[in-house]
């Protein structure tokens, strides 16, 4: 595989700074080898991973197109440069993470973090990271070059001030701008533009220009009401900056993955345009993440290569095109090379690549934009018009239509999603419904629901039924419609797996959540306390587990879903296939009653066992909430009930 830059530190070779072929525009690539020395400790698998940065520049170079670039080795960032936008105390350690002092500290340094790992090459790579966004920024900015890709890791968007996380120690793009607007005011740089397009929120650099004027920060995201990681409110619509900042912060959060190429480019045509009209930058500066793209097994949205180019496109029309690529997530590492290799034809003026998509977007994200309009049409007035009902109508009735079993696709199946998507426009297409009568039939039914986590605590699962919240909660449940408590309340040990993962949720903060392997196994052991409530209101506690709304006009398990996994076991539901607890598992029969349980699918233990998903113990109000179940079930002493919660969240899977 050939290199721009080796291991010794070389930048490019005979290559670095020259310009080869004969395209119209001076772009910049950006390469170093050295950036790949950033790696997990132990040499497990991660998904932010040196072979991220080297497929996207193999690809370039197989494609011919860095030939015809003005290709770029690292530059490490100066200290001064940093902490424009870092405290002196962040700088300083990451600077001392790869000294010897630090060996035997680094790993306990990580633990304290969120999402972060280190070894002795992290400093140089975040050094140099940042350095190099610095580097093309400048360069751009200068007429050098006329636009160009900075392809670096560690990412950078989620660091904030003080602290590394979210896989990012250094914040490259906040860096870069502040430098440009603060450190070299000669280049006449006096309004930034600042577009993330990565899947998760650019909560880092929200809060470095929140109240500042000079840079216009655009945020489009998977957000989940605040579910999604970094979790928490931050990616709202309504956070729109403060103080002079006020307005210059918009955010467009998707309530649900599955978001394409329709729906970021409605989001783009019927918000950021008109407002960058509006802003006229200077110069743009795009956290370019790829994890949105299709495949991704962080992501789960489905922009293709095409889409990208076209977003890319519509913002090459402003600030005569000064564009800086600056590359952040992206984990699946075909889509990441396939998406780069799209920027960077558009970077150089080729004509987009040949694909097209006639899908319309979700219905969530036509309220979504409407939304986020409303709130900022008294900053910008080009957002003050409401936006017509024939082009809201042009909407892809549900995300549900497009369920699969599995967390996301291949790239492979661009063309046979996008086929799927065309067909479901609302004039051609018309979306069975079920009648909110499903709640009177669902009514008559009882189930037993066998809770292992928070649940397990009475108190905490009234909150799903009469609504509400309990100490260490951070937000209310709505409860469900039947707001009758459980006819009967009993524990059950079964033969299934505890485990505790994810980054963190809306409700407990930071922290892993219980789930429990699909899959029985006579070795292992989780206590259950189990509720006899009706299918309804399992439905509910269902709804409100997923994120999902509980005035639905169907359900999420109905009658023929109860006897089919009666006889299967386990089945993954279609319809919350975005949610953490899509799968509904039956662990046999109490007094004829079927006894369920909600939690993971198959493909996501296996994803939890690869480190795709992160496994993390529960935030001390979680486990607080666990304990005290077992112990008011009469299950364990309080001793008991900690050590079983810590066997659970430190064994692995």
């Amino acid at each position: 595989m050939a290199m721009a830059g080796d291991s010794s530190g070389n930048k490019c070779g005979d290559c670095d700074g020259d310009f080869v072929g004969n395209s119209k525009r001076k772009v910049g690539l950006l390469y170093d080898e050295r950036m790949c020395k950033h790696d997990t400790p132990d040499g497990e698998d991660h998904p932010e991973c040196p072979d991220r940065i080297r497929v996207i520049w193999e690809k370039l170079q197989l494609t011919g197109l860095a030939q015809r670039c003005v290709v770029l080795g690292g530059s490490k960032a100066e200290d001064k440069h940093l902490q424009l936008v870092h405290t002196k105390e962040h700088v300083n350690l990451v600077k001392s993470l790869s000294t010897k002092q630090k060996d035997y500290r680094r790993n306990r340094i990580a633990s304290h973090l969120n999402s972060i790992y280190l070894n002795g090459g992290s400093s140089e790579a975040a050094y140099l990271s940042a350095g190099s966004v610095v580097e093309v920024a400048e360069k751009v900015a200068e007429g050098e070059l006329d636009c160009g890709f900075a392809i670096v890791r560690p990412p950078g968007h989620h660091a904030e001030a003080d602290e590394a996380m979210g896989f990012c120690l250094f914040n490259n793009v906040a860096v870069a701008a502040s430098y440009l607007l603060n450190e070299r005011p000669d280049l006449g740089i006096k309004k930034i533009l600042i577009v993330d397009w990565d899947v998760h929120h650019g909560n880092g650099t929200q809060k470095m220009f929140w109240k500042d004027p000079r840079v216009l920060f655009f945020s489009a995201h998977r957000h989940e009401f605040g579910g999604f990681y970094p979790a928490g409110d931050d990616g709202y619509y309504n956070m729109v900056g403060e103080g002079p900042g006020e307005g210059f912060n918009i955010n467009v959060p998707w309530e649900q993955g599955r978001c394409g190429d329709a729906d970021y480019l409605a989001a783009w045509d019927h918000i950021l345009i008109p407002v960058v009209k509006e802003f006229n930058p200077d110069i743009i500066l795009l956290s370019a993440g790829f994890d949105a793209a299709i495949g991704d097994p962080l992501g789960g949205c489905r922009v293709t290569p095409y889409g990208y180019s076209v977003l890319l496109k519509k913002l090459m029309e402003f600030a005569q095109g000064k564009i800086v690529m600056a590359l952040e997530g992206g984990y699946n590492l075909d889509s990441i090379a396939k998406s780069s290799l799209a920027c960077v034809q558009v970077l150089l003026e080729d004509k987009p690549i040949q694909d097209s998509s006639e899908a319309y977007p979700f219905e969530s994200t036509w309220r979504v934009i409407q939304a986020v309009r409303k709130r900022l049409c008294v900053y910008w007035t080009s957002l003050a018009d409401e936006l017509s009902w024939k082009l809201i109508d042009q909407k892809t009735p549900t995300p549900i239509i497009l369920a699969s079993s599995s967390d996301s696709e291949t790239e492979d199946h661009t063309h046979e999603i996008l086929d799927q998507m065309s067909k479901l426009n609302i004039e051609n297409h018309q979306v069975d419904t079920v009648s909110p009568s499903w709640r009177t039939n669902l009514a008559k039914v009882d189930v037993w629901y066998a809770s292992f986590g928070s649940n397990m605590w009475k108190p905490r699962f009234l909150c799903y039924i009469q609504g509400g919240q309990v100490e260490g909660m951070k937000r209310a449940c709505v409860g469900s419609m039947d707001k009758s408590p459980p006819k009967e309340i009993m524990w059950e040990t079964f033969p299934h797996r505890l485990f505790f993962g994810r980054e963190s949720t809306v409700t407990w903060g930071v922290g892993g959540v219980a789930f429990t392997n699909p899959l029985a196994n006579l070795t292992d052991q989780t206590h259950m306390c189990l509720y006899r409530i009706t299918l309804e209101q399992f439905n509910d506690v269902l709804f409100q587990e997923n994120g999902l709304k509980v005035d639905s006009d169907s359900p999420l398990f109905d009658l023929a879903a109860l006897q089919l996994v009666e006889n299967k076991g386990s089945i993954p539901l279609e319809a919350a296939s975005d949610g953490w607890y899509g799968n509904v598992v039956c662990l046999g029969k109490q007094c004829d009653i079927p006894i369920l349980t909600m939690t993971c699918t198959l493909s996501a233990v296996e994803n939890f066992i690869s480190g795709e998903i992160p496994l993390r113990p529960p935030s001390k109000a979680y486990a607080n909430t666990l304990v005290r179940g077992l112990v008011e079930g009469g299950r364990f002493s309080e001793e008991e009930a900690v050590a079983y919660i810590d066997n659970a969240a430190s064994k692995p899977l």
